[in-house]
C-alpha cells in the first residue's frame, strides 16, 4: 500500500454505545484507489482490467477505467496505488450464529439433529460476557475475509444471563461492520413435539415481546444505517405456528425483515410431512411467510414447486455450502434457484458447523458444491462473486445501498492482493479470488472507514480477541462440567 494509506493509528472509529448505530459525526476519509482490476458487480457485470474507485463522504464518487480523473479526486484523499490488486464490493454475510464461535469442533461427525441435541445444553449456558467474546471472534474472521455487512441469527435466550443481543451489537460497533442482528426465538420444546430441550425455549408471548423490544431498542431504518434488526423464529421443528404468525405481524408492523431456517435437511422435511402434512416451504407459506420481505437459510431440500413459489413471492435464500457439507445436509440447488429467479446470497452459518468462520472462502465452496452436483457450467466464477455481494444485499433488503461498486452507493469496498505467490500468474482476477485460496486484503472499507489494511484489522486487536475467546470458551466448558 502507498505511504498515504492507513496505519493502525488511522483505525476506524466505531460508533459509540449510545444512539442508533449511525457512524460518529466525524466524516469518513476520502480515498482514490487506482491501477487495480475492478469488478463492479453492477447489473451489466462491468469490469476494468485497470481502473479506479473514488470514495468521498462515505459513498462511491467515481468508478471507471484507467486513473481517476483529476476532477474526481477529493482534496486530502488517501491515494492508493493498488496495482496487483482486485477491487470488489465488500462481501455480505446472509446467515450466521455468532455465539457458536465458543462451541466449535464439537459433535464433529453428527447430522444436524444430533449436532443440535449435543449443543443446545451448552448454548443455554452462554451469558452476555461470553456472547460478546464469541461475537468478536466471529467478526474478526469475517472482516479479515472481506465481509463488510453481516447478519446474525441468535435464538437461544435463557433467563438471567444478560443482554445477549446487546452484546452482539456492541461487538459489531467495536469492529465497525454494518450489522443486521435478527432476534431469533424458539417456543416448541421437546415435551410439545419439538427438537430443543424445554429449558432452552421461551413462551410464545415472552418471545414476541422480546422481539418487539429488540426492534425498538436497536433498529435504525435510516439510509446508510449501520444497524438494522430482523425478526427470526428459528425453524419449523422448534417454533409454533402461533409464534411464526406473531413474529411476521410484528416485523411487518415495524417494517423490518423476516428470516428463518428452511429445508436444511431431509430430517426436517420428514418432520414437516409427519407433523403438518406438507413440505417445510408449504408450511411457512401457509403461515404467510413467503414474501419479498423474507429470506430463508439453507434451502437444501427445496423441490421445484417450492422454488417456483419462492421466486413468485420474492423470497430470498442464504446458501451455506460449508455448513451443509460439514453436517452432511446435502447440496442446495443453487443453479435451479437462480434459474427460477430466486435471490440467493451466501452465509457462513454457525461457527460450530463451519469452524473457519470466513465468508470469503464460501465463494469457492459454493462454486465447487454447485459444480459437483451440476457440472462445470452450473455456477460461474462471476456468479459466485455475485452471490457473496449483491445476492446477499438483496437478501437483506439493501441492494440499493450495498453489494456493487456504483456511484452513489455506500463505500463498502474490498481490495484483494493478487500479486502474492499464491495468486501471481492467474490471468483472470475474479477466478483468482473465487477459485484460488482466499487472497489477503490490502484494504477493507465500510462507509469509507478502514477496517483492515495490509491484512491487519485496524479496529480490534486480534491477540486480545483470541485471549477473550479462549477465556470465554474455558468458562463455558467449566459450566458444562459443573465447575
Amino acid at each position: 500500500m502507498s505511504a498515504t494509506g492507513p496505519g493502525r493509528d488511522d483505525r476506524a472509529e466505531p460508533a459509540t454505545r449510545s444512539g442508533t448505530g449511525r457512524h460518529p459525526r466525524t466524516g469518513p476519509p476520502a480515498w482514490v484507489i487506482e491501477q487495480a482490476a475492478v469488478a463492479t458487480v453492477d447489473a451489466s457485470g462491468t469490469e476494468h482490467a485497470s481502473g479506479h474507485v473514488v470514495v468521498a463522504g462515505g459513498t462511491i464518487a467515481a468508478v471507471g477505467p484507467g486513473p481517476a480523473p483529476a476532477g474526481a479526486v477529493p482534496e486530502g484523499a488517501h491515494r492508493i496505488d493498488a496495482g496487483g490488486c482486485l477491487v470488489t464490493p465488500g462481501l455480505v454475510n446472509a446467515h450466521h450464529h455468532f455465539s457458536q464461535w465458543v462451541t466449535r469442533g464439537l459433535a464433529p461427525d453428527a447430522t444436524l439433529f444430533g449436532w443440535l441435541e449435543a449443543l443446545y445444553p451448552r448454548w443455554a449456558l452462554i451469558d452476555e460476557e461470553i456472547e460478546h467474546a464469541a461475537a468478536l471472534g466471529s467478526l474478526a474472521a469475517l472482516v479479515t475475509s472481506g465481509c463488510t455487512t453481516t447478519m446474525d441469527h441468535h435464538y437461544v435466550f435463557p433467563a438471567g444471563v444478560g443482554d445477549l443481543l446487546g452484546a452482539e451489537v456492541e461487538a459489531a460497533r467495536e469492529v465497525g461492520v454494518r450489522f443486521h442482528p435478527s432476534r431469533g426465538s424458539m417456543d416448541l420444546g421437546r415435551s410439545a413435539g419439538g427438537l430443543p430441550p424445554d429449558e432452552v425455549v421461551e413462551s410464545t408471548d415472552a418471545a414476541l415481546a422480546a422481539t418487539e423490544e429488540a426492534i425498538e431498542a436497536f433498529d435504525d431504518p435510516s439510509p446508510g444505517s449501520m444497524l438494522r434488526v430482523g425478526v427470526a423464529p428459528c425453524s419449523p421443528f422448534s417454533v409454533t405456528s402461533d409464534l411464526m404468525r406473531g413474529a411476521a405481524e410484528i416485523a411487518r408492523r415495524h417494517g423490518v425483515r423476516l428470516h428463518t431456517h428452511l429445508a436444511e435437511t431431509a430430517d426436517e422435511e420428514r418432520y414437516c410431512l409427519e407433523r403438518f402434512g406438507c413440505t417445510p416451504a408449504e408450511h411457512v407459506d401457509s403461515l404467510g411467510w413467503l414474501d419479498g420481505d423474507v429470506w430463508v437459510a439453507h434451502g437444501v431440500h427445496l423441490d421445484e414447486p417450492s422454488r417456483r413459489r419462492l421466486a413468485a413471492t420474492g423470497t430470498g435464500v442464504a446458501h451455506c455450502p460449508s455448513s451443509n457439507g460439514r453436517l452432511g445436509a446435502g447440496i442446495a440447488p443453487v443453479p435451479e434457484l437462480l434459474a427460477a429467479g430466486v435471490s440467493v446470497g451466501i452465509g457462513v452459518d454457525g461457527s460450530a458447523s463451519n469452524e473457519s468462520g470466513r465468508l470469503g472462502t464460501e465463494m469457492r465452496a459454493a462454486l465447487l458444491a454447485a459444480r459437483s452436483r451440476g457440472g462445470p457450467e452450473a455456477l460461474s466464477t462471476r456468479r459466485a462473486l455475485e452471490l457473496a455481494t449483491i445476492g446477499g444485499a438483496r437478501c437483506l433488503g439493501r441492494a440499493d445501498e450495498i453489494g456493487s461498486l456504483e456511484v452513489g452507493k455506500l463505500a463498502d469496498v474490498a481490495v484483494w492482493r493478487l500479486d502474492t505467490p499464491a495468486h501471481a500468474g492467474i490471468a483472470d482476477p475474479v477466478a483468482a479470488l473465487t477459485l484460488g485460496s482466499l487472497p489477503p486484503l490490502e484494504l477493507l472499507l465500510v462507509g469509507g472507514r478502514p477496517l483492515v489494511a495490509s491484512g491487519v484489522p485496524l479496529t480490534i486487536d486480534p491477540e486480545r480477541v483470541a485471549r477473550s475467546v479462549a477465556g470465554a470458551t474455558a468458562r463455558l466448558e467449566r459450566r458444562w462440567a459443573g465447575g
